[in-house]
């Protein structure tokens, strides 16, 4: 057993191709040559990270040839704090002897603060980790210091190699990119989920009954920073659920869900919105099939809010989890973009929502998207959202008709164009039904122009109001609780991507 001591002063630091990034000293083992199978060695680094310590610092670990398996444990201090004050919080990952480069090529697994050891090998890996050999050469575990308290981050590393032939590696099987499908019709779906490959607490099994039990017809695996989730889907999907693949990409500066990637695709995450990168791993996104979705682009946890601007996305999550505040500005700001967009004559972004469900009791499908779809495939289901041909509602309870009809019978859905003249009558008609004592809202670029009375206890009804495109470039529907206090709506309970009116 050997130990070292890291200092984040030392000279052996460099700066690396990863943004704000540094390396440390070289961990060392004996020469393989001899070693019997099962035979292990073990070293300890310690060291200490200061405030302002850069986002990833990386230990080199120099491993010899005939290793079967690495395992890393990990502690660190977590001292108290003055309130208001951010305390210690370690992130943890490793890459292989491909190197540290941004772009991931040697990434082997990434667990963030969810767990305090792992292992890979070539037969089995911890979940968050990708299963290989363990091939000779520099491999480096990367430690994200999230938050450092005022007295700084002290930390230990026990780094275990065991020696022996390696086990059989693993083939991995995907689930298949489509589902039975009813032809063209709306499906149910939840796109941000967490299992226990990153810092979730449910097994791919324990989700897709839970999203079947919601009604859903397809959800997006979107682990946190990993991929390594992909192969443990395919067993779970069926005629009845579309399983996509993806991974919320968790940087500095916000998340960001990849939606639908082709199987096994990682995307970096080792980047601020200063560095002026998303750009390269947004293409990348797209060139694997992906969507671009930032997540709860105004949450308030540290690094959460979305800082990357949305020139690269296909959607945007207006609604995560149960409805709060951050959700009430990130649905504000949204709408912002449909008038610009109105102004510019450009392309605009449609809003989603999902549940960013983690463990119990976060409900998967609370809430869901439910998108018009020619077919429940991958493909159709990206086409429909990308078009904005979709709704967000609290749950199965609640569904929606929601049209625009001109003088001559033209008519529009959500996420279409009206393309009549601009002093053309339009007749806005919502029907809703499971959403009791809910008010509805018809939203335009100048605003709030209609609100109802609530609807009866019953939960179904309709809502009509008439106006022309000169007075409206659009209208999107919002279905409201009773209002909770004073002259602030009350939490949603479903919304409506925009009708665009006029020519």
């Amino acid at each position: 057993m050997c130990e070292d001591t890291h200092g984040i002063g030392r000279r052996a630091l460099f700066v690396t191709g990863a943004a704000a990034a540094l390396t440390l000293g070289p961990v060392s083992f004996a020469a393989a040559d001899g070693q019997d199978q099962g035979t292990q060695e073990t070293a300890t680094v310690r060291g200490t990270l200061p405030p302002g310590s850069p986002d990833f610092v990386y230990v080199p670990v120099e491993v010899p040839t005939g290793v079967r398996e690495i395992k890393v444990s990990y502690t660190y201090d977590r001292p108290s704090v003055p309130a208001g004050t951010t305390g210690n919080a370690l992130d943890i990952g490793i890459f292989d002897q491909h190197g540290t480069e941004l772009g991931g090529k040697g990434f082997r697994g990434w667990s963030g603060g969810a767990r305090t050891e792992f292992f890979v090998r070539a037969d089995d890996a911890t979940p968050g980790y990708i299963p290989g050999p363990v091939g000779a050469g520099t491999w480096h575990i990367a430690l994200g210091p999230y938050t450092v308290a005022p007295q700084g981050l002290a930390y230990e590393l026990t780094i275990t190699l065991t020696y022996g032939e390696p086990g059989t590696p693993v083939r991995p099987v995907y689930p298949p990119s489509r589902a039975k499908g009813r032809g063209r019709d709306w499906y149910r779906g939840d796109c941000h989920l967490h299992s226990w490959y990153s810092d979730g607490r449910r097994t791919p099994a324990e989700i897709a009954a839970l999203a079947r039990a919601a009604g859903l017809d397809f959800i997006n695996s979107s682990d946190h920073n990993t991929h390594s989730s992909h192969p443990h889907w395919a067993d779970q999907a069926g005629d009845d659920l579309l399983i996509m693949l993806g991974e919320e990409v968790t940087t500095r500066n916000g998340h960001v869900v990849a939606l639908g990637t082709e199987p096994g695709t990682f995307v970096d995450w080792r980047y601020r919105a200063r560095d002026n990168r998303f750009g390269r791993f947004a293409h990348q996104i797209h060139k694997a099939g992906g969507l671009v979705v930032p997540a709860h682009p105004h949450a308030t946890c540290v690094g959460c809010a979305w800082k990357f601007g949305f020139g690269e996305a296909d959607a945007v999550e207006v609604w995560n989890g149960p409805y709060t505040p951050d959700d009430e500005v990130a649905l504000s700001a949204w709408d912002a973009t449909l008038v610009a967009s109105v102004r510019d004559n450009r392309q605009w972004l449609p809003g989603m929502g999902n549940s960013d469900a983690h463990r119990d009791p976060d409900a998967v499908g609370s809430p869901q998207t439910v998108v018009l779809a020619d077919d429940l495939s991958r493909e159709a289901i990206q086409e429909g959202l990308r078009a904005g041909r979709s709704y967000i509602a609290e749950s199965k309870n609640v569904t929606l008709s929601f049209t625009a009809t001109g003088g001559r019978g033209e008519q529009a859905g959500i996420g279409e164009r009206l393309a009549v003249a601009p002093d053309t009558p339009v007749t806005v008609r919502l029907e809703a039904s499971g959403v009791p004592r809910c008010t509805v809202r018809f939203v335009t670029d100048q605003g709030v122009l209609l609100t109802s009375d609530p609807l009866p206890v019953a939960g179904s009804g309709a809502v009509e109001w008439r106006t022309t495109p000169t007075y409206a470039a659009y209208v999107r529907a919002e279905l409201r609780h009773e209002t909770a206090a004073g002259t602030v709506p009350g939490a949603l309970a479903a919304l409506t991507n925009p009708i665009f009116l006029g020519r």
